[in-house]
């Protein structure tokens, strides 16, 4: 039976910039489940998703993107195992539903669940004391609207729960329970001719989870939940009325403050800025704090490339590539993907291929996430 070390080593390994290394200075923050992608189309593209064009899981992508969906009604159901290669019932699961009001407006919600697995708790003499099951939950709505006709803006209200209390005696942790705003705009040209094939520009940001600081104990030190910036671009070529080629780029950016360097001895900072400040001053701070000034600054932006072959709407192939700087976490890896439609039914699979030092929570895992289009086209 697995012992509490093995849960918090498990939320580790889902904090997107962890790599346990005196010498590195990674950002960390609570309820880092938020961060993961839950799709197989996004993780068969390098986890892009800002600036692709939209389906049933633009909500963790991007929302504003429901504005431009091509049916009236859109529904994804994901399942994700979670370090696979270590236990069995650690996953990442969800729902996800968007429906396109009229041409101009669109409302969407989703559900995302994350689990731990059934723990076995012991005391210091290794008597099991009971079993916990520690969870976390997040729940949303978006309303995204058409502000002309190539460009939409989104905003998502987001409830979110996170659940590491211990039903045993003197115990600290509590659950959290917050709420946050996602802010999204996303941009999608007409197709335009140029010369041999048609082409079409994209365009998107997402600023998500935009609130307050949380603490998992009682009167302890609050932490901030992953206020995120992502931005993005892209191109679809459109060779005729079969195939299709859609490349695009994307850059993330944790909004959150980078810990300062501290005197071992004294704990007085020596490099960097404090912190422990409010949640809308660590937001502004997260932009120039670094101790390695803007050096440090940019390493704290990963990018992804992603590409994707569509053949006549119903096959489609894809690949892509991650990169997060060694200082900040040293995330590396390249992605496969491949997605079937049978009618309104769209079935995606993705596999990563890790290229780095660091162990990958995803890596030898098949990924397959659902999706069902239908209702009147747009």
């Amino acid at each position: 039976m697995r012992k509490i070390a093995l849960a918090l080593l498990g939320i580790l390994i889902a904090i997107p910039s962890i790599k346990a290394q005196d010498e590195l200075n990674p950002i960390t923050t609570a309820a880092p489940f938020l961060l993961i992608v839950p799709d197989a189309r996004a993780g068969g593209m390098g986890d892009v998703g800002v600036a692709t064009t939209p389906d049933a899981y633009s909500q963790h992508h991007n929302p504003s993107q429901y504005a431009f969906l091509n049916s009236q009604f859109s529904m994804g159901v994901n399942y994700t195992p979670w370090m696979r290669e270590l236990v069995n019932d650690v996953f990442l699961g969800g729902v996800s539903f968007g429906n396109r009001i009229n041409d101009q407006s669109a409302w969407a919600a989703s559900m995302k669940y994350f689990t731990l697995g059934e723990i076995q708790l012991t005391d210091g003499a290794g008597n099991e004391i009971g079993k916990e099951k520690p969870n976390e939950l997040s729940l949303d709505g978006t309303y995204a609207l058409k502000l002309n006709e190539t460009f939409a803006l989104g905003v998502t209200m987001r409830y979110i729960r996170s659940d590491f209390a211990l039903k045993v005696d003197n115990s600290q942790l509590k659950t959290v329970n917050t709420f946050a705003v996602d802010i999204s705009g996303y941009f999608q040209s007409e197709e335009n001719n140029y010369g041999d094939f048609n082409g079409r520009f994209r365009g998107g940001f997402n600023i998500s989870n935009l609130g307050p600081k949380v603490s998992y104990t009682e009167g302890g030190r609050e932490n901030f939940i992953p206020t995120n910036l992502k931005l993005g671009g892209g191109f679809d070529f459109i060779l005729d009325d079969y195939n299709t080629i859609s490349t695009t780029l994307e850059f993330t950016k944790l909004l959150v403050p980078t810990p300062p360097l501290r005197d071992p001895v004294t704990g007085e900072i020596t490099e960097g800025k404090d912190d422990n400040v409010e949640f809308f001053k660590g937001l502004l701070q997260s932009f120039g704090d670094a101790p390695g000034g803007g050096s440090e600054e940019l390493k704290e932006f990963t990018w992804a490339l992603g590409v994707e072959y569509m053949y006549n709407n119903a096959f489609a192939l894809r690949t892509g590539y991650f990169n997060e700087s060694e200082f900040k976490g040293g995330r590396k890896y390249f992605t496969l993907g491949a997605g079937f439609k049978f009618k309104s039914t769209n079935l995606d699979i993705s596999y990563l291929f890790n290229s780095s030092d660091v162990n990958n929570p995803l890596e030898n895992t098949l990924r397959f996430s659902l999706a069902f289009d239908f209702g009147n086209l747009y």
